[in-house]
């Protein structure tokens, strides 16, 4: 089992940026893909970015295509979000999670559902 841990959420104004963290913890953290996702109050969960256990191959949603960027640090076990040109609309508890299958690819987190989960950290956009 992974244990995963987020971190740089915060209140930014629109068009401004922000970096998350999610640490990871446990046996072959460099073996999952990883994925970003978001939920809305009042909305559902919404998948966000995808990177592979290589970190080789990412995939977004067209939302924030061009916007943000996945990435991940096998050395140090954690995978990132840079977010630039923030939107109001992008305000929501930002999760990262994973689905613990070996060489794990972008398909993996946006066809199956994520057996690992963080516990979220919030980003809010101001206008």
């Amino acid at each position: 089992q992974v244990q995963l841990s987020e971190s740089g959420g915060g209140l930014v104004q629109a068009g401004g940026s922000l970096r998350l963290s999610c640490a990871a913890s446990g046996r072959s953290f460099d073996r999952y893909a990883m994925g970003w996702f978001r939920q809305a109050p009042g909305k559902e969960r919404e998948f966000v970015a995808a990177v592979n256990w290589s970190g080789d191959t990412t995939y977004y949603a067209d939302s924030v295509k061009g916007r943000f960027t996945i990435s991940r640090s096998n050395a140090k076990n954690t995978v990132y979000l840079q977010m630039n040109s923030l939107k109001p609309e992008d305000t929501a508890v930002y999760y990262c999670a994973t689905k613990t299958v070996e060489w794990g690819t972008v398909l993996t987190i946006t066809t199956e559902v994520p057996d690992s989960w963080g516990q979220g950290t919030q980003v809010t956009v101001s206008s």
